[in-house]
C-alpha cells in the first residue's frame, strides 16, 4: 500500500521499465468542483478519455478506483471551514484528476490540497459503508501511493498505476 518517504513512487518502476516524465504518450487532466457530483464527472471523463485512446476495455477497473481517489479528495483533502459547508458548489475547486499513459502502463492520479497521508484503514467488516476505498484501490490496480507536492502548488498527489498489454 502507499508509503512515506522516498519510496513513494517506487511502485511506479516495479518490475517495468524506468519512467521518463518526458516519454508520457497521452494525457489528460479535469478540474473537479468541491461537490460529490465531482465523482460522476470524473467517471465520464475518464470514459471518455479511455475512450479516445481506445482503453474503454479497462473503464471499469479504472473507474472503481477514480471514484475512490475522487472521493477520498472531497472527503478528506479539503479543507472545511467552519463559516461555510464542507463541499460547497465552489468551482475553483483545487482537486483534480490526470490520467497519464505510457506504453505498457496507465496512472490516474487524484491532487487536492492536504498534505495528510492517505490512510488504509484495516478493517474486517467489508459490508462497512465506508472505510474501504483504498482497499479497493490497492485490490483493483497494479500499484498505488502518494506524494506531496512541492513548489508553488500545496496538498498532495494519490495515484494509481494500472499495467497495460503491450501494443500489437
Amino acid at each position: 500500500m502507499g508509503t512515506n518517504g522516498s519510496t513513494m513512487l517506487e511502485p511506479l518502476r516495479q518490475g517495468l521499465p524506468p519512467l521518463d516524465p518526458a516519454a508520457v504518450s497521452s494525457a489528460a487532466s479535469c478540474a473537479l468542483p468541491a461537490r460529490y457530483e465531482a465523482v460522476r464527472e470524473a467517471r465520464q471523463f475518464t470514459r471518455a478519455t479511455l475512450e479516445r485512446w481506445e482503453l474503454g476495455d479497462r473503464f471499469e477497473d479504472l473507474c472503481l478506483v477514480v471514484s475512490e481517489l475522487v472521493t477520498n479528495a472531497l472527503r478528506h483533502g479539503l479543507p472545511v471551514s467552519p463559516a461555510s459547508p464542507a463541499h460547497s458548489c465552489d468551482h475553483d475547486s483545487p482537486v483534480r484528476l490526470h490520467l497519464l499513459r505510457w506504453t505498457g502502463r496507465l496512472v490516474c492520479a487524484v491532487r487536492d490540497p492536504s498534505r495528510e497521508s492517505p490512510v488504509a484503514r484495516e478493517t474486517d467488516d467489508f459490508s462497512a459503508e465506508s472505510g474501504r476505498g483504498l482497499f479497493l484501490v490497492d485490490s483493483f490496480s497494479d500499484s498505488w501511493g502518494w506524494h506531496p507536492l512541492t513548489g508553488t502548488l500545496d496538498g498532495k498527489v494519490v495515484w494509481a498505476l494500472f499495467r497495460l498489454p503491450p501494443a500489437e
